[in-house]
């Protein structure tokens, strides 16, 4: 029994990207399908290479091919291609080589955010997608000291736009670059936003799959701006387990809500402590919390990350603990934080909403 190409794209046909929830065929994932005899070669083209699901999408993929009458061999090559989330890039908005914007936010300080934005850039970097990083948290500028960047300045090859710099794989800007570290910035609203306009419209960026935003802490007036002034594809709310905490990530929640910017889920920070002497876990800040507030919001919830030493050390020593400590279990879990937002970025773009997109002005 001879074997064609309409024989082994019907077969991948039933075979559902689990996060889209789509056929790969109908998703337009599979490439450069070639049959000779009663072997096949094909291309499956994920949406982001830090799939969550690719193992079980390869696992049904190879079993929808064994089941192929007159197939006795296969070979299947693997890639990705990061799609913008809501539909096309837009040519005359800002970033308009910026694929998907991430916004990482939290309803107050001290939970962490900074790290997580940075832990989350550079996973989404190491699972191979072009990433950059903007620290918009104005009144605190952090990743500069996190990233090992601190003494760096940034340069203008013409005087008008700046290019970002780069550590850890990720392009990296911050109003921190610009000021002196110990220059208090006592600006209102509308300069902060039109300093901010100017990180996001002046730097050349180029061509990124992902740029992530760290946001000051709350819901006041940069967060609130640079919302409605950017094409983001969802946000990505950052809180600790305890009961205080959580009420703040409800504001943050109805904030987002109200700009209309899809919220992607709840990374829950500092979650337990892992004791590295008898690995006795102790739940400092009490544990579960940023799970239940998924579930009461009906959000996804992305990941827990373990309250540890290593991760404060890594922060102010400018490595992050997932290049530092790639096989701790802080690192494992940002990795798995990085694959849980990717793929619902995906699966936001999949939707086909259009995002607004605001004119540079």
């Amino acid at each position: 029994m001879s074997v064609s190409e309409a024989d082994v794209l019907a077969a991948m046909s039933k075979v559902m990207d689990p996060e889209l929830h789509v056929d790969l065929v109908k998703a337009g994932m599979v490439k450069d399908v070639r049959v000779s005899g009663d072997t096949a070669k094909l291309k499956i083209e994920l949406t982001t290479p830090a799939c969550p699901m690719k193992g079980k999408i390869q696992a049904d993929a190879e079993a929808a091919l064994k089941a192929v009458p007159g197939l006795k061999s296969f070979d299947i090559e693997w890639g990705a291609q990061v799609r913008a989330a809501g539909g096309a890039m837009p040519t005359g908005g800002l970033l308009p080589k910026v694929k998907n914007i991430i916004l990482v936010g939290a309803g107050k300080g001290g939970v962490g955010k900074s790290t997580v934005a940075l832990n989350l850039a550079t996973a989404l970097a190491q699972h191979g997608a072009k990433v950059g990083l903007l620290d918009a948290d104005f009144y605190g500028p952090s990743v500069p000291l996190m990233t090992g960047l601190a003494d760096k300045k940034p340069v203008s090859p013409d005087g008008k736009s700046l290019d970002p710099l780069v550590a850890h794989g990720i392009k990296v800007m911050s109003i921190g670059f610009l000021v002196e570290a110990d220059q208090a910035l006592i600006w209102r609203g509308p300069m902060l936003h039109g300093a901010l306009m100017q990180l996001v419209r002046d730097v050349n960026w180029g061509e990124l799959d992902y740029l992530v935003l760290d946001l000051p802490p709350g819901t006041g007036d940069v967060a609130l701006s640079l919302s409605q002034s950017i094409r983001a594809a969802g946000a990505v709310l950052v809180t600790t387990p305890q009961d205080v905490a959580l009420a703040d990530v409800v504001r943050a929640k109805q904030m987002f809500d109200k700009v209309h910017i899809p919220v992607l889920g709840i990374v829950e920070n500092m979650s337990q402590f892992v004791c590295p002497n008898c690995s006795h876990v102790t739940p400092i800040f009490n544990h579960g919390g940023g799970r239940k507030a998924a579930e009461m919001f009906g959000i996804p919830f992305l990941g827990e990350v373990p309250l540890d030493l290593k991760v404060r050390v890594s922060g102010d020593s400018g490595v992050p603990v997932v290049v530092g400590h790639k096989d701790s279990p802080e690192a494992k879990a940002f990795l798995e934080v990085a694959r849980n937002v990717a793929g619902r970025v995906s699966a936001q773009g999949a939707k086909g909403i259009p995002l607004p997109v605001v004119q540079a002005r």
